[in-house]
């Protein structure tokens, strides 16, 4: 048997501890503590959605450089080393005692060039006009605004899903509190009601009665502490924050202000993103019929190419001998002249869909209203359903105290207390209800008006 002195002991546990320490510090990393804002800005940040539109806005940015390289000058390289193994043929005529011995007036073939050749050359093209790459620079440029627009779009179904899931975590640690309540108010009743049993003053089915609806509230304990957990899930993915990391909500559910009437005096359409999405949309598809037209024009370029060649019966003396040069400058125009038809029709079929994306418009604008109008409706109803239930959660309070007072003084039964009770839960999750239902609508009035982010 090993005997560990005790200073090397002392190290052990040392190391062990601090190994153990650091483990346990990184699986519970330090907690976060967010209000609504902060959590909808710290989304726009990180969640992947918004980083993905993040990257299209810089991929669209990166396409209008690529067209405006088009207009720039293109200058090309090209390389040759060739064996000839077999010379192409060339028939003549012969004549003048040429090729010899071939009487005049015959056909004869004969090899002209050289079995290697080596060259190289240099080509700049430069354009000089083109109707369609102006358009297209334009369409480039238009594009990049959809692109943002697209991404303003991702930012705010981001900051209505965030909202959503942090209204939902403070309403179930609501809901998990008030059962915290109940569990509690059930545990003195339990504890009282056997109390009276074993005096004489209540029968045993009076403490089963109660027995029963604290085992109920004790297990609806235990499933909204998961219902908690769940919600402050979903909260974490859609912020882009990693699931493990411990999250505090500094928003107060009572401190939330409800939706200011003064933000909408001034509405237009403009304000919801997606109508500005689609008069890009159609501004695209205008830039993209004036494309298809600018192609009648003539397409003028400036070129100049310069080159020098050599060739050898052999190999080995193919770069020895003398490169002759040979060199150009000059300008090159392409007119279309007929295609049958092929551009016109393009041009038709692009204010067909022009004409479409017009429709889409007045189709959005009517779809815009409806919206508005349904969320309103659903807000004033929701605000109505809040007050109603508050004030029937009061109401069934002072019933429930009444009951239990009665119960206590011995002139109420214990029947007419498991009823109040257990109206005065119902009453309270109603309520709970009614509160995340009147701020849900809040948001989705928001997006109907085009003001929530």
């Amino acid at each position: 048997m090993r005997v560990i002195k005790q200073p090397i002991l002392l190290l052990l546990l040392t190391m062990g501890f601090v190994a153990v320490h650091q483990v346990s510090m990184g699986q519970n990393p330090e907690s976060m503590s967010v209000s609504l804002e902060e959590a909808i800005d710290y989304a726009l940040e990180n969640n992947q959605q918004v980083k993905n539109a993040r990257l299209e806005e810089e991929i669209a940015d990166k396409q209008v450089g690529e067209i405006l390289a088009d207009g720039l000058p293109q200058v090309n390289a090209n390389a040759s080393l060739m064996h000839n193994y077999k010379i192409q043929q060339t028939i003549v005529e012969s004549s003048n005692g040429f090729p010899p011995g071939v009487p005049d007036g015959e056909a004869v073939a004969l090899e002209f060039g050289i079995p290697y050749t080596s060259g190289f050359d240099f080509g700049l093209t430069q354009m000089v006009f083109d109707g369609s790459f102006f358009i297209g620079l334009e369409a480039a440029k238009t594009f990049t605004q959809l692109s943002r627009k697209d991404h303003i779009k991702t930012k705010i179904d981001i900051a209505e899903a965030v909202s959503k899931a942090y209204f939902g975590v403070l309403v179930n640690v609501e809901r998990l509190a008030l059962v915290e309540r109940n569990y509690s108010r059930l545990d003195s009743l339990l504890q009282e009601t056997e109390v009276m049993y074993q005096n004489g003053f209540a029968e045993k089915i009076d403490v089963n009665r109660v027995k029963v609806q604290f085992n109920n509230v004790k297990v609806e304990k235990d499933n909204y502490q998961q219902i908690v957990d769940l919600s402050e899930s979903i909260l974490k993915f859609q912020m882009g924050l990693k699931p493990n990391t411990p999250l505090i909500l500094t928003t107060e559910i009572q401190t939330i202000d409800y939706f200011n009437f003064e933000t909408i005096k001034d509405f237009t359409y403009e304000q919801r993103i997606e109508y500005s999405q689609m008069n890009i949309r159609k501004e695209l598809k205008q830039l993209d019929i004036k494309n298809v037209r600018a192609k009648y024009y003539p397409k003028i370029d400036l070129v100049a190419n310069y080159g020098r060649n050599t060739g050898n019966t052999s190999l080995d003396a193919v770069f020895s001998d003398d490169w002759f040069g040979n060199g150009a400058i000059g300008l090159r125009a392409s007119v279309p002249i007929f295609d049958g038809m092929r551009k016109r029709r393009q041009v038709q079929q692009r204010q067909l869909q022009a004409q479409q994306i017009d429709y889409s418009l007045n189709l959005l604008e009517n779809n815009i209203d409806v919206e508005i109008e349904q969320a309103l409706t659903s807000y004033n109803r929701q605000i109505e359903m809040m007050q109603a239930q508050r004030e029937n959660m009061e109401l069934s309070q002072e019933v429930y105290e009444v009951a239990k007072i009665k119960y206590n003084e011995g002139v109420g039964s214990n029947i007419e207390v498991i009823d109040a009770d257990a109206t005065f839960k119902q009453a309270q999750i109603n309520y709970y209800n009614a509160l995340y239902d009147a701020l849900i609508s809040k948001i989705d009035l928001q997006k109907a008006y085009g003001i929530l982010l």
